[in-house]
């Protein structure tokens, strides 16, 4: 299908659909989550370490049932019932954190909330790529992405609004977030179809990308590693927000520098997905992965306030760049039959790198200070880059347009 053609057809109403209930998700924890740092240190008392240690372990438990889930969801007729599942049990865990009184209950409560993250992500994402043909695959990726982004927007906005025009507490905050979820939820049940999927011969697999009868490939795995070495450097965002606050953003202003994050993120990620579908998946990536890096290497020199916005912002740009991309790249190097496992084996990737990567950036911030932990994860950056630049890609993913 030629470039204009496809940035023509409308994305198809599974896409859309999932799309809305992503952004109404973001809506409901990024109501909470640029909120939790300063909660967790300032309200609860703990430690530096202890954000890392909750963030991480979060992730990784979350990890394991993302690579159960997609593998489960290949051998279901439908996938849409473990999307419910776990859109429905995040959406009653996390309100929960208005109740929590020590760090150990926070962590009990995000370890519930990213388990139906685990349960639901893989099936999500291959929901979509069965939904999506080739031609539009980058395009779908970025549009869903831009959708949970601006998600991610308007939640830091009302939690903004209503701490500081209303005088909201913090803790009805995370209350009032469970609106936004249970909308999500009933959107997700409504609108997404719930379609049997139809079994695909081998001759109609993406070309490029091995048998649906086969193992992944060589390929696919060392992308994986390259994933997997980035995600050691990416540790959680709440580091990034004490690092502003640090820096001299007040509190009550936190929200707004995340909603401001995420505007880029959202306004970036549909042409970032679209030019991947142009030029190919790998430049856009090594685009991103690059950025990332002089990001972190920034926040370790950074040394105002408004340091902090300008680097915020251009993070935001690093995920418009890679998170369509790196689906979507996916999506072109796994067989049909396999995309749940193969989505299932890059969010695995991406959580089990979540605890000792938060970990890690605790101990040397509190060992070292936050120059030495920035400046460690910018390294870890560039060495996937590197790692990524020297997999040997098919035409299909160096360029998929003619």
């Amino acid at each position: 299908m030629p470039e204009s053609t496809a940035t023509r057809v409308p994305l198809s109403r599974t896409v859309r659909a999932l799309a809305a209930v992503s952004l109404l998700t973001d809506v409901s924890s990024e109501m909470i989550y640029p909120l939790l740092p300063a909660f967790l240190t300032a309200t609860l008392g703990v430690s530096t370490a202890f954000v890392g240690a909750i963030e991480g372990l979060a992730e990784s438990a979350a990890a394991v049932l993302k690579l159960a889930s997609g593998w489960w969801s290949d051998r279901l007729a439908r996938r849409k019932p473990l999307l419910i599942a776990g859109y429905g049990l995040a959406t009653l865990a996390r309100p929960l954190m208005a109740l929590a009184g020590s760090g150990a209950q926070v962590l009990a409560i995000r370890l519930v909330d990213r388990v139906g993250k685990g349960i639901r992500s893989a099936p999500r994402d291959a929901l979509m790529a069965d939904a999506t043909p080739l031609e539009q695959r980058g395009r779908a990726f970025g549009f869903h992405r831009a959708a949970d982004n601006f998600g991610a927007v308007l939640g830091p906005l009302l939690a903004f609004a209503l701490m500081r025009g209303a005088g909201v507490p913090t803790r009805s905050v995370f209350w009032l977030a469970a609106i936004p979820g249970v909308l999500a939820v009933v959107v997700l049940v409504v609108a997404v179809p719930d379609s049997v999927r139809v079994r695909v011969r081998p001759a109609e697999s993406v070309p490029g990308a091995v048998s649906a009868s086969t193992p992944f490939g060589g390929r696919f795995w060392s992308v994986l590693v390259a994933v997997l070495l980035f995600s050691l450097g990416n540790s959680t965002d709440a580091f990034l927000l004490l690092r502003a606050t640090e820096l001299g953003v007040p509190l009550a202003i936190v929200p707004l520098l995340w909603a401001a994050h995420n505007v880029v993120k959202s306004i970036s990620s549909t042409p970032s997905g679209s030019w991947s579908d142009r030029i190919g998946r790998r430049p856009v990536l090594l685009a991103g992965w690059g950025i990332y890096a002089m990001v972190y290497a920034g926040f370790a020199l950074a040394s105002a306030s408004w340091h902090a916005w300008a680097l915020f912002l251009l993070y935001g740009a690093v995920f418009g760049l890679t998170e369509g991309t790196e689906r979507a790249l996916i999506a072109d190097l796994a067989p049909v039959e396999r995309r749940g496992a193969a989505f299932g084996w890059f969010n695995a990737a991406i959580g089990l790198g979540a605890l000792p990567s938060s970990l890690l950036f605790g101990l040397l911030w509190s060992r070292y200070g936050s120059v030495t932990a920035f400046l460690t994860g910018a390294a870890f950056a560039t060495a996937a880059a590197l790692v990524l630049a020297a997999v040997p890609m098919g035409v299909r993913e160096r360029a998929h347009v003619a």
